[in-house]
């Protein structure tokens, strides 16, 4: 489903109850609302990271397009991918110990996919924005260190490069630098324009 747009001004729904990008989109400028979507995140049996990102992602954009045709929706989610196992967001202070100390010294791509999806006019586009982040060797005491400073126990590989785990990296490599927050601006400009919305 790839329609033309509608000229008719549509609500703008970010698809999504997370703080990060609630806090991205509204760099943006537009008016928009939030619904949090209902969707299953369990991973398939031997789903890929970067797979598992986009049918998570077309997902919860779809499901509150349902519930919100006239809309223009965007949905969005994160998965941290190392040597092909995902990674999601710790929770507590023990798994988010576990998961840096698995990583440091090692790079991880985060693949943060982006669906946008308006029923009323029939579009539907999608699109993933891989970083891949180098984490430097990491001692147990800088984990614990960090982990006290900021709990970052809400974010897929339980660092916060927009804050002090930016300390913890090597290197961020990527071609949409906010991608790794949780929702990539470049890529969502893009859509929302296909989509009929008018950006600066």
């Amino acid at each position: 489903m790839n329609a033309a747009p509608s000229s008719a001004a549509r609500p703008l729904v970010l698809g999504s109850t997370s703080r990060y990008r609630r806090e991205l989109l509204g760099r943006l400028g537009l008016a928009f609302e939030v619904e949090a979507p209902r969707v299953d995140e369990t991973p398939q049996p031997g789903e890929a990271p970067a797979a598992l990102a986009r049918r998570l992602a077309l997902a919860k954009a779809r499901e509150v397009a349902a519930r919100r045709p006239e809309a223009i929706v965007i949905g969005s989610d994160q998965v941290a991918d190392l040597d092909g196992e995902p990674i999601g967001k710790p929770g507590t202070h023990e798994r988010a110990a576990l998961q840096l100390r698995r990583m440091s010294g090692r790079p991880v791509v985060f693949h943060t996919a982006l669906a946008v999806v308006c029923q009323a006019s029939g579009f539907e586009q999608q699109d993933l924005a891989p970083v891949e982040v180098r984490f430097r060797d990491l001692t147990d005491g800088e984990i614990e260190r960090y982990l006290r400073a900021e709990q970052p126990y809400d974010c897929a590989g339980s660092a916060r490069s927009e804050g002090l785990g930016i300390a913890l990296l090597d290197a961020i490599v990527s071609d949409d630098p906010t991608a790794l927050v949780g929702l990539p601006l470049i890529r969502t400009a893009r859509l929302l324009r296909a989509a009929g919305l008018v950006l600066p």
